[in-house]
């Protein structure tokens, strides 16, 4: 019986271990901790934000969704070595219609646009990038390690 409860016993602390390990992966704000990363991060979101803002009157904005709007950028990074796994920008937009009946039709729509960031970039080299551009060319920034700019990544999913 003594041995039954210390393989329990064992067994639970082995999972209590587990439950408080560290994650392998965190939001690019929190790293390389909360502090340091949070508004470095949302500095170079604004800049795509506004950057988005500059051109899509002219592009993204033309078709059925001419109130696009970006949501939210997050990037996975790893915890360890700060490379970044992926990172998406959400969109929402809409298109409204009245009905004869006065009836209003309202088609509603979110994108979720996968950056052109390669896996393995460190989160340093592409914050630096986009920091280096002045806030309305942001969009046009090649990410470190690929080879199109967020703008020409956004055009196949926007």
């Amino acid at each position: 019986m003594r041995a039954l409860k210390r393989v329990v016993l064992a067994g639970l602390m082995g999972l209590a271990g587990a439950a408080h390990a560290a994650p392998a992966y965190v939001d690019a704000r929190l790293f390389p901790n909360q502090a340091a990363g949070w508004q470095r991060f949302l500095a170079v979101e604004r800049s795509l934000r506004q950057s988005f803002d500059h051109v899509c009157g002219d592009t993204f904005c033309e078709g059925e969704y001419s109130n696009l709007l970006p949501m939210r950028l997050r990037c996975s990074v790893h915890a360890a070595s700060g490379a970044i796994q992926s990172c998406i920008w959400t969109f929402a937009g809409s298109a409204t219609t009245v009905a004869d009946d006065g009836r209003i039709d309202v088609d509603l729509r979110s994108f979720a646009c996968p950056l052109p960031v390669a896996t393995g970039t460190r989160l340093e080299d592409f914050l630096r990038a986009l920091e280096q551009a002045a806030p309305v060319r942001a969009i046009h920034v090649t990410p470190p390690g690929s080879r199109i700019s967020i703008h020409e990544g956004l055009i196949g999913c926007l």
